[in-house]
């Protein structure tokens, strides 16, 4: 796939040089490679199982060496017992489901939910192509965006991170079953996928089940904290970011405070039930916390539990 040109880009209010983009990229790489390199060196790379088991080569057979896979054949031929050698096909596919949804370019501290998913996409890609993975991209709102088949190479990477970047969408909603059934169709073999989002959405229970089936999903939950709760600050008009619609409320309010509150708190429980009845997996950010605590915990369960 060709790289598309993009001379200005508007993003979150301001816009983009190329020069920008360009020492965002670099940024960006520089700081995905010495996390990748000093923290998730190995984790990365027994968290997630290859593809199966394949014939490497024979060698004479040595005691402690399974009778199973000794090659009568060659054994015959030469005159003395040999084993086969297996190894893990190691060859994965990474596939990003990445939200670009008007409700992203929200954060009231330290960045913007789409500047946190850009980063972590960014080291996630990364850690794939460090060890010769492929990476895909799948950029969704309310229908499917944007898609970049997987593969390799870290000119692959690169071009990847500055769509992140830059990729502008074309609605403002969020369709979270498009974009899993986008991927179900789109993917076949057995992936790795991540899907970054804030899943203020609508019920996905059936296309996640048949994506949890067939390859290895987790959810990263990418929140702010006024996701959670109303600062106190009087009434003031609101505004939803993916409809448009605006009402006046009264934040100092108790009970606004609470339905509020508590809406967060039904969403969060019903994205987990849906991961959990999917087998898949579920982490959370939050806009101001450190997300490579976080991933690093993630990586290092999956690699105790592979052992």
């Amino acid at each position: 796939m060709k790289t598309k040109k993009r001379v200005n880009v508007k993003s979150a209010g301001s816009t983009l040089s190329v020069a920008d983009i360009l020492k965002k990229v670099k940024e960006l790489e520089i700081r995905s490679k010495k996390l990748t390199t000093n923290l998730f060196t190995g984790e990365y790379h027994t968290a997630f199982k290859g593809r199966g088991m394949v014939f490497k080569e024979v060698r004479e057979y040595s005691a402690g060496d399974d009778v199973r896979f000794i090659d009568w054949n060659v054994s015959a031929r030469m005159g003395a017992p040999f084993s086969k050698l297996f190894e893990e096909e190691r060859e994965l596919t990474m596939m990003l489901l990445v939200d670009i949804s008007a409700s992203s370019l929200f954060g009231t501290v330290h960045q913007l939910k789409k500047d946190l998913i850009t980063e972590v996409c960014a080291v996630l890609a990364f850690s794939a192509v460090t060890n010769n993975d492929k990476v895909g991209v799948i950029f969704f709102s309310d229908k499917i965006e944007f898609y970049i088949p997987p593969k390799k190479g870290k000119e692959h990477v690169l071009y990847i991170v500055r769509e992140l970047l830059t990729v502008q969408p074309k609605s403002k909603g969020t369709n979270l079953n498009e974009a899993v059934r986008f991927f179900n169709n789109a993917v076949k073999q057995k992936s790795i996928a991540f899907i970054l989002s804030d899943f203020m959405v609508e019920q996905y229970d059936d296309p996640l089940r048949v994506a949890g089936n067939r390859h290895d999903v987790i959810g990263i939950k990418v929140y702010d904290k006024m996701d959670m709760d109303l600062p106190e600050i009087g009434i003031t008009q609101v505004r939803d970011a993916e409809t448009g619609r605006t009402q006046w409320i009264d934040t100092n309010d108790k009970m606004v405070q609470y339905n509020y509150h508590e809406q967060f708190v039904l969403n969060e429980e019903a994205c987990r039930l849906s991961f959990l009845k999917s087998g898949a997996d579920l982490l959370y950010l939050r806009t101001d916390e450190d997300y490579v605590k976080v991933l690093q915990k993630f990586f290092l369960k999956r690699k105790k539990s592979a052992k």
